[in-house]
């Protein structure tokens, strides 16, 4: 089956063509988004920041640098707050995740960073344009059997992460549309860390300390 992106290739006479194409699908993608799933996610997030409860985000590849950039944005978004969120990304430790590939098997990678440190209503944050990647399986797994608050950052038809989740942000396209998935993550991410550094700002000014 033809995926989007490959569709707008075809179609398109040379590289212009194709760049406007392929904006035209994503911007009908953003479209697409359930902003109230969005601002569940931002929610869960200044809850996490309220109880001072940790997160953990996670991907393989490309949503692997989403991960980490993520985790930087909410770091910065909450920095001078009362407190800054306890947010780390789990795919940034490469010590830590080629450990755990060579003695225990890919697909436990994202696990052993969660054992051990991993309490009861803290948030994980997964990130999978598949749905399906078994590690990322795991660990979701894991946090949901040990009271953890479950979300996750999907595409194409969801997968079974979309179903695992305590709530999240599925983004509708065809299966093997990576590009424009990764595109509309990165899209929340900014979206969730401006949203948080300026509710954080204004709570600060209404209290005098900004």
């Amino acid at each position: 089956m033809m995926s989007e992106v490959e569709r707008v290739y075809q179609s398109s006479e040379d590289a212009s063509a194709f760049v406007r194409g392929y904006l035209e699908n994503l911007e009908a993608v953003l479209r697409s988004l359930d902003v109230e799933a969005v601002a569940r996610v931002i929610d869960r997030l200044l809850e996490a920041l309220r109880l001072d409860q940790a997160v953990y985000i996670l991907g393989n590849g490309g949503s692997a640098a989403t991960a980490s950039h993520l985790a930087n944005d909410l770091l910065a978004a909450t920095r001078g707050s009362e407190r800054a969120l306890r947010v780390w990304s789990l795919s940034a430790n490469v010590a830590a995740l080629t450990a755990a590939a060579n003695d225990l098997g890919y697909e436990q990678v994202f696990v052993e960073q969660l054992r051990g440190r991993l309490r009861p209503g803290d948030l994980v944050l997964a990130i999978s344009a598949s749905g399906n990647s078994p590690n990322v399986l795991r660990a979701v797994e894991y946090a949901n059997e040990h009271g953890a608050i479950t979300l996750g950052f999907s595409g194409f038809d969801g997968g079974r992460l979309a179903a695992m989740v305590s709530d999240g942000v599925h983004v509708h396209t065809p299966a093997g549309d990576y590009g424009p998935v990764e595109d509309v993550h990165m899209v929340l991410d900014h979206v969730i860390g401006n949203y948080l550094r300026l509710r954080c700002r204004a709570a600060l000014e209404a209290t005098g300390a900004a």
